[in-house]
């Protein structure tokens, strides 16, 4: 088995990110790089191997979240702070159409763990899982680890860090059990701002920021069909599932989004 050197040892040498060929544009403020699903798990799987001392902050932007980061220019901030910021959803992929763009793959969190974890199985990595209630996070670590036996669970912790000293309880927590990656799932955009704000602190190589997984894994909502999600479009089903919670952010949301990026576009013309 192909197992990675402890973490405390010593880092090597960083890839320079400048060496990376692949397409950058940027959608409403934010830059994300355009890589394949193979490319992004294995850009992740570097930063694991090398060990690197600092949390690596890897997001997942699609047009909720650029709405969002449209109305609050710190969380803007955020999202260009991050390590990796990846395309999710059909909204992105016609922003890069509108630039003389084709996006090389559509990587939606739900979907690219799960791949990860399969990809890298059997290497000697371990995750954590942050976020959700009590009930949901067991729920949700008790699948993982029956999916994905080729990593270890280091272990897990509820999202609901009500003050300072529950927020420093759950990074220690996390800093003993030292997984690979972590991931956090509080929806968007209270995880991006969490992994900004306590990234220094983290003892774990890669922070994912993965919205609701933990409610899939978990059971409590399910995921649309495969045909719905390979053509890009499972806010319907979302829709269809959670009316009353989804209906602004997709009926009032994404013709908002279109609107922007037409009007960036016109603006720059």
């Amino acid at each position: 088995m192909d197992v990675p050197p402890a973490l405390d040892a010593r880092p090597t040498e960083a890839p320079a990110m400048a060496s990376l060929d692949e397409l950058r544009l940027t959608v409403l403020g934010v830059t994300i790089l355009n890589v394949t699903k193979s490319r992004g798990i294995e850009l992740l799987e570097n930063v694991f191997r090398q060990n690197q001392a600092r949390a690596h902050s890897v997001f997942f932007v699609n047009a909720n979240v650029l709405n969002l980061a449209c109305g609050d220019p710190a969380y803007r901030a955020v999202l260009q702070g991050s390590d990796f910021v990846f395309a999710d959803g059909t909204g992105i992929r016609w922003a890069a159409r509108l630039q003389g763009v084709r996006l090389a793959d559509n990587l939606v969190g739900t979907d690219f763990t799960p791949a990860l974890f399969s990809a890298t199985a059997g290497r000697g990595y371990s995750y954590f899982l942050l976020g959700g209630d009590e009930n949901t996070v067991v729920q949700a670590a008790g699948y993982a680890q029956d999916r994905f036996p080729g990593w270890r669970l280091a272990g897990y912790h509820h999202g609901f860090l009500k003050d300072d000293s529950h927020n420093a309880a759950a990074l220690e927590k996390i800093n003993a059990a030292r997984p690979h990656v972590l991931l956090v799932g509080m929806g968007n955009p209270l995880q991006e701002r969490w992994i900004a704000a306590n990234q220094s602190r983290l003892r774990a190589p890669v922070c994912l920021a993965i919205g609701g997984l933990f409610d899939y894994w978990a059971g409590n909502v399910s995921r649309a069909p495969q045909w719905i999600r390979r053509i890009g479009h499972e806010w319907i089903w979302r829709l269809y599932q959670q009316p009353f919670d989804k209906a602004r952010r997709y009926l009032i949301g994404n013709p908002l989004f279109l609107w922007r990026i037409f009007r960036t576009r016109h603006a720059r013309n």
